[in-house]
């Protein structure tokens, strides 16, 4: 079972598409984006199709728009998590937000559970039948038929105009191969050949590598990212400034600058709090200074006396009547 499974465990380096196409083809959905799920509707029939009859699907909400009917949504989906004794913690707060990558982490987590389950096999599921008892059901159905449709239709318009260029290409080629001269047709043609396939190798490689250095950086990403949950950090200003720039969605460069500005304004404020208080922190330390001076000179003065000889103190005692009495001399 995947309950818990490694963050560099293979299931979290599946894509978002393959991850759409999944969820569209077992929920018979047209979802366009991963985060469009964040309702937790979708998690709460996925898992129903994973475990048929475990989840009330008549407590889903499809048409949940509000955190707070999210997390009714989610409410279900945790029931559910402990009767089968799944020991995975749900970031309600985050998934609800429609954040990209918390809800694409979940969602290839779940993909991982499912297909764990009977091997992914769904053998007489009927999502749109489950679907009609939860509310909104019906509706996210019809919409789905009709985005589908309309997917359908710009295709079928597309084939067919694609259809009609080829046409055109193959009239056009062959008016000029009748007029090419015939030594034209001893030139190789550039539809095969050892070139050719050198070519189609070279450039699988090199998607090859272009998706291991970006699942890595993402992986990368991700570390990143967990590093600045740990809740002895995540209010640092710095952690903060962080987060802006992993979560930003513009590629305009304002998500630096505002990072920029909220790290030197955290500095500016710290520098104009700590300032009196380096100031206090003087002023006790030059008044503790005296004391102790002070303190000092007391400790020398009555270590000396006892030093004294009993003589030595009585004529000091009568020096000092002597010189206090102005009747006498000594």
């Amino acid at each position: 079972m995947a309950n818990n499974i490694g963050i560099m465990d293979s299931a979290y380096f599946v894509g978002r598409s393959e991850i759409l196409a999944w969820i569209n083809s077992t929920l018979q959905l047209n979802l366009s984006k991963v985060e469009e799920a964040c309702s937790g509707a979708v998690h709460c029939q996925l898992l129903d199709v994973a475990h048929p009859g475990v989840v009330p699907m008549h407590k889903v909400n499809f048409d949940a728009k509000n955190e707070y009917e999210m997390i009714q949504n989610y409410k279900v989906l945790q029931d559910v998590f402990n009767k089968l004794k799944i020991t995975k913690h749900i970031e309600v707060s985050k998934l609800v937000k429609g954040r990209p990558l918390d809800n694409l982490e979940f969602m290839q987590w779940m993909k991982r559970y499912c297909d764990s389950v009977n091997s992914g096999l769904h053998h007489n599921y009927n999502p749109v039948e489950r679907r009609e008892v939860c509310k909104g059901g019906r509706e996210t159905t019809k919409k789905s038929a009709q985005s589908q449709t309309s997917t359908k239709g710009s295709t079928t318009s597309r084939t067919h105009s694609s259809h009609n260029a080829r046409r055109n290409e193959v009239s056009t080629a062959a008016n000029a191969t009748n007029q090419a001269p015939k030594a034209t047709s001893t030139r190789p043609s550039s539809a095969g050949g050892p070139a050719y396939n050198e070519q189609i190798t070279e450039l699988k490689l090199s998607v090859d590598s272009l998706e291991k250095e970006r699942d890595f950086y993402f992986a990368k990403l991700r570390d990143i990212e967990i590093l600045c949950q740990i809740p002895e950090i995540e209010q640092s200003p710095v952690v903060a400034a962080i987060q802006k720039i992993l979560y930003a969605t513009d590629d305009d460069g304002t998500a630096v600058a505002e990072a920029r500005a909220m790290i030197s304004g955290e500095q500016k404020e710290a520098e104009l709090f700590m300032s009196p208080i380096a100031e206090v922190s003087e002023e006790k330390s030059c008044s503790e200074t005296l004391k102790r001076k002070s303190i000092n000179n007391l400790d020398f003065d009555a270590a000396g006396i006892t030093n004294l000889s009993p003589r030595q103190r009585i004529s000091d005692v009568s020096d000092g009547h002597c010189s206090e009495s102005p009747l006498m001399t000594c």
